[in-house]
């Protein structure tokens, strides 16, 4: 473990650690932020979205870790995690399993049998799919501008499976490669779901890797290629059911899930949802002023019951 300096957008300096984590098929990698003293708060896991990495939470978890030890975890094939064998690919199910395993093997204690889960986009889908599965293993669950698994109908089943195998079957594109982590950064500050300059530049820190004269992605290809197989709607009302562990959705109002006509179903689907919307977009958490999520976050893990 490597103590770090990161300025988390903000005038604080704040310490955290270069974490891994072997375990049975991956070796999983993260930071930690400590307690700032001995505390009787359980631990607190921060799951990223696609394409994202552990930094996604820069902002956010130095206003938890006060009272608590927060630990960011870069998924599988994201940030400084080992990456998928050759010939498998990134399914939803196994980023669930990676946890579980996770949590039993490093984070689970007599004095701790609970975690905390906060989860951002995929972060938070695995999280909920996790809390479903395992309930006495999670105390509290926050999801941010996430709920639950992007759906597809029954009819659609066998077209998506074609088109996944394709892209298996033809591969990846050949690496770009950027100058240097300002153009990597620039990319990004554009893409699918744009993000502010600051924001891009500390999220690609943790993505990229030197190669020849400049630096390539460190994330694997494989993350863009299109998922096997998903569940239909019902599948996803049918896990949220099974939710029994307290739950927040943090809504961004100018999110993903602003207008998605499944929301309201989804949300009366987990009996122990309480909803608290904030400014900002998609990254809330990360972009802007976070104010209005670290209160929602940590309002919400603070009030035990």
């Amino acid at each position: 473990m490597n103590d770090t300096a990161l300025d988390a957008l903000s005038d604080a300096t704040v310490l955290h650690r270069e974490m891994e984590w072997s375990l049975n098929h991956i070796t999983l990698a993260g930071l930690h932020w400590p307690a700032a003293s001995s505390t009787n708060h359980c631990p607190v896991l921060m799951i990223h979205g696609w394409l994202d990495n552990a930094l996604s939470f820069a902002r956010l978890a130095p206003e938890l870790a006060g009272q608590r030890d927060v630990y960011a975890v870069d998924l599988a094939g994201h940030g400084h995690s080992g990456h998928r064998p050759p010939g498998q690919g990134y399914l939803l199910m196994d980023y669930v399993a990676d946890l579980a395993e996770l949590v039993e093997a490093c984070f689970r204690s007599e004095r701790h049998p609970q975690v905390d889960l906060v989860g951002h986009s995929l972060g938070g889908i695995v999280g909920v799919l996790y809390a479903a599965a395992f309930p006495e293993r999670v105390r509290r669950l926050v999801m941010i501008d996430s709920l639950g698994p992007i759906s597809r109908q029954p009819e659609e089943v066998v077209g998506q499976m074609r088109k996944a195998i394709e892209k298996r079957m033809t591969g990846s594109a050949k690496h770009v490669v950027y100058p240097d982590l300002r153009a990597a950064a620039k990319a990004r500050q554009g893409g699918m779901i744009p993000l502010s300059q600051e924001a891009a530049e500390m999220l690609v820190a943790r993505s990229m890797e030197p190669r020849g004269d400049g630096f390539v992605w460190r994330t694997d290809p494989r993350l863009r290629h299109p998922s096997m197989i998903m569940m239909d709607e019902s599948q996803v009302e049918a896990c949220l059911g099974n939710v029994v562990t307290p739950t927040r959705f943090i809504k961004a109002e100018k999110g993903l899930l602003a207008s998605r006509p499944e929301l309201a179903s989804r949300t009366n689907a987990i009996t122990s949802l309480d909803l608290v919307s904030v400014a900002g977009g998609h990254h809330c958490h990360l972009d802007g002023d976070i104010g209005p999520v670290v209160d929602a976050v940590k309002g919400y893990l603070d009030d035990a019951k």
